[in-house]
């Protein structure tokens, strides 16, 4: 199997700064390409502001990705920058109070869960798409709108390891060694799905695709950064991760027999079957070692954890249906056309 080539340079370069899409995340990239000072940023009114919008999810996305790798030329003291920091907070008030208004509360952990494991009988998805029936422009699509997330997979979810305690932070660990190669780069899920761009003839560099992506895959990668970075919505991390978890393997399994259909390379159907069997074990673990832990040492944390998994439904479902509602009136689901040279030869 061909791998992502490591030309021997040993420098990290961050991703250019995004293309802005209007006034919030002007400010944001306008800020961070120049140096900090303790000048006050501007703040637009939030009145009729989208929440799920272009926008605000690209300024916070933006917000967010200095806490990862950072921008090619930005100055890493604007990670901490208080008046960044203000600005973050306005927005991601935004976010997080349509969320809550947008999903139903509750705190039945295990009929939330078990949700999760009743498939649509109807079987209109986009796995279901993309296994039956999609061409392969479809399929890189998809690559490059998962692309924001994969490419950095499992990291949000390393900030909840110092907030958990006995069995749960243990068993979390487990899944997350698993994640990261269990110890060998290049089985480090984040890897793979870079030598599955290679495979699709797409390109495999952090955030390459960001300026092409719209805000529905771009928010479900804010959703995990935003529940990382707080300690107080660790519950809803910990809901999110068993939501990927837990639905991923069924997912993963049709990826598989869609890119046999296509006649995909070997590394595009690897990442995915390495996600069948994983996210299967992950299931389990998330679910009786990490959440019942979790649980029986907090469990005021139950609503969080319904929360966080609400709120991962509610976002992929949005994803879902922009991606159906593009492929089904033959236009595509980015916001530009993929370039040719990202076609496969």
């Amino acid at each position: 199997m061909s791998r992502v080539v490591d030309n021997g340079d040993p420098r990290v370069v961050g991703p250019a700064l995004p293309t802005p899409r209007g006034p919030w995340s002007a400010i944001v990239v306008t800020a961070l390409a120049r140096c900090p000072s303790s000048r006050a940023l501007p703040m637009p009114d939030t009145d009729g502001i989208d929440p799920y919008g272009e926008d605000l999810t690209l300024a916070l996305h933006t917000c967010y990705e200095l806490h990862y790798r950072g921008f090619d030329g930005v100055d890493p003291l604007w990670e901490w920058d208080p008046e960044l920091l203000r600005l973050r907070a306005v927005l991601e008030g935004v976010f997080l109070a349509a969320l809550r208004a947008d999903t139903p509360g509750g705190d039945d952990v295990a009929g939330a869960l078990d949700a999760l494991l009743v498939e649509p009988v109807s079987g209109d998805g986009v796995s279901h798409y993309l296994r039956d029936s999609a061409p392969w422009g479809a399929m890189r699509e998809y690559f490059a709108h998962r692309s924001v997330y994969q490419l950095k997979e499992a990291d949000p979810y390393a900030w909840v390891i110092p907030r958990l305690q006995g069995q749960a932070k243990a068993s979390l660990v487990t899944v997350e060694f698993d994640e990261f190669g269990g110890g060998r780069a290049e089985r480090v899920h984040a890897r793979l799905f870079a030598d599955l761009m290679v495979g699709a003839g797409m390109s495999p560099r952090y955030l390459h695709y960001l300026d092409d992506v719209p805000a529905p895959a771009i928010a479900i990668v804010n959703l995990v950064s935003m529940f990382g970075l707080h300690r107080r919505l660790r519950g809803a991390l910990i809901g999110n991760f068993a939501t990927v978890e837990i639905t991923s393997s069924p997912g993963a399994q049709r990826m598989v027999q869609a890119l046999r259909r296509l006649g995909a390379a070997r590394e595009c159907v690897f990442f995915f079957t390495e996600h069948v069997e994983a996210d299967a074990v992950h299931e389990q673990i998330l679910r009786r070692d990490v959440i019942g832990d979790l649980l029986r040492r907090e469990p005021d944390l139950a609503e969080d954890v319904v929360f966080g998994i609400a709120a991962t439904q509610l976002l992929e479902g949005r994803l879902s249906e922009h991606l159906m509602s593009a492929w089904r009136g033959g236009t595509t689901s980015l916001r530009r056309p993929l370039p040719e040279d990202s076609v496969r030869t």
